[in-house]
């Protein structure tokens, strides 16, 4: 009996010391790439965990067959709560959250839209906060709904239905905070609360600026749970990219300055946080070849941290190099026996740069339609930088773009190793700057469309 009694107890220990929690991921349709990784978050630095491929499978639905991808990880009983991230994809939303609190974590989704479509089958902690978010987005968009309908017609109805929204939207939200206590979800919940004023605002600029002087209201930038997940730096991205918008550059700039200043002076100005905060910002601006922006925040806010990383700031400064707000990298080249350099041509009010190829089937359409399209603009010089292997089909090609400064570029080993092509950090074709007479970078036009929608408003 005794025998028996260590048995069991050696059987259940080592159950104990070998317990899993697993993972699994059903994708439908199924992703074209073959493998998932899973991170731990962890402000804005994941932490890697493991990585495993997708196992695709066939499956009856109703008289149709569908694919689906399938994939799982498996973790220790030591493995840390919080939020982790499956990412399917390297660009794009190519991944999904989840909440792990030592349980199984099932959910099927889309892949093409992982957020909408996400679906948990097993995990409590994602059953309760799912449904939270679902419950109250239903009820926030009745209570705009409302606000809206007042502004535009202030009535008693409208302001006691606005009302009745409101106090449905504040007893959900205490029922979940009330579900979820103890719950690794409550502080997401918790955090996720919308502000309403207690009456609907007549006035549409007064409630802007209601939603955001209480943007941060339930937000509690000290919270570790919070902080080991995307929500901190969710909330700031939508604060300052999408709260505060205008069509007008100059305007747009300036509302950029405020809300970030609103963010790190204000919500975070003590914080532990700040720096990361900083630095999501910086990163984020310089994807969006803002130099402008990136050069304030750095002597703003960056500078003055005791902790600030200085190698940091010279990998952004040095991405931006090439960017609205800097001066153009000079070069130099010879056009009939005459030598030409960027920096001293005189010969516009603006100048157009383009970077092109006759190896690009886009820029073989697109230069010709540009050269004829600029020739209404007398006061704009262009200069056709061509990135080619060999000048052959460069020299047939410029016969067509008189008027133009047509420039030759190429390198022994490769093209796009061209000392210039590489001080534009070029790396496709075609590709347009737009300078001013100071050779300072004012437009980078994505596209020949952005192109013709710049010059046109001039």
């Amino acid at each position: 009996m005794k025998q028996l009694l260590s048995l069991l107890i050696v059987l259940m220990t080592s159950s104990i010391v070998n317990a899993q929690y697993s993972i699994k991921g059903t994708m439908t349709p199924p992703e074209k790439s073959d493998w998932v990784m899973l991170h731990r978050l962890q402000g804005i630095k994941p932490k890697f965990i493991s990585h495993t491929t997708i196992k695709f499978d066939t499956i009856k639905v109703g008289a149709d067959k569908q694919v689906i991808g399938r994939f799982s990880f498996e973790l220790p009983e030591t493995a840390q709560t919080g939020v982790y991230r499956a990412t399917y994809r390297n660009s794009g939303s190519g991944f999904v959250d989840f909440i792990f609190n030592k349980e199984n974590v099932e959910f099927i989704f889309n892949p093409k839209y992982p957020e909408q479509s996400i679906t948990f089958t097993s995990s409590r902690e994602n059953k309760v906060f799912s449904k939270y978010l679902e419950q109250s987005a239903n009820a926030q968009k009745e209570i705009n709904s409302y606000q809206v309908n007042y502004i535009q017609n202030p009535v008693r109805d409208v302001k006691k239905a606005y009302k009745k929204a409101v106090e449905k939207l504040e007893d959900l939200q205490e029922a979940n905070e009330n579900k979820s206590e103890g719950m690794l979800s409550h502080h997401f919940i918790k955090a996720s609360a919308q502000y309403n004023s207690s009456s609907p605002i007549d006035n549409m600029e007064k409630y802007v600026a209601s939603k955001v002087d209480n943007f941060f209201k339930y937000v509690d930038f000290e919270s570790k749970p919070l902080y080991q997940s995307s929500f901190l730096i969710d909330r700031i991205n939508d604060f300052v990219f999408y709260l505060n918008y205008s069509e007008d550059q100059v305007t747009q700039q300036k509302l950029y300055k405020e809300s970030i200043t609103k963010v790190l002076d204000d919500a975070l100005s003590s914080k532990s946080f700040k720096k990361e905060a900083i630095e999501f910002l910086v990163t984020s601006f310089t994807d969006k070849r803002n130099s402008e922006v990136v050069d304030w925040l750095f002597t703003e806010f960056y500078d003055k941290l005791d902790n600030s990383d200085q190698s940091f700031k010279a990998k952004k400064l040095g991405q931006l190099s090439v960017s609205v707000g800097r001066v153009a990298p000079d070069f130099s080249w010879k056009e009939n026996g005459t030598d030409y350099k960027l920096s001293t041509l005189n010969d516009g009010q603006t100048y157009l740069l383009i970077f092109w190829s006759t190896a690009c089937p886009h820029c073989v359409k697109e230069i010709p339609d540009v050269h004829n399209f600029m020739k209404q603009f007398s006061n704009t010089s262009v200069i056709g930088f061509g990135i080619e292997s060999d000048d052959t089909k460069f020299n047939e090609f410029k016969k067509q773009l008189d008027g133009w400064h047509n420039v030759y570029g190429t390198h022994p080993d490769n093209k796009f190793d061209n000392e210039t092509v590489r001080a534009y950090k070029i790396d496709a074709t075609p590709t347009y700057f737009v300078l001013d007479s100071n050779k300072k970078i004012i437009a980078i036009p994505n596209t020949v469309e952005d192109v013709h929608k710049y010059f046109k408003s001039l």
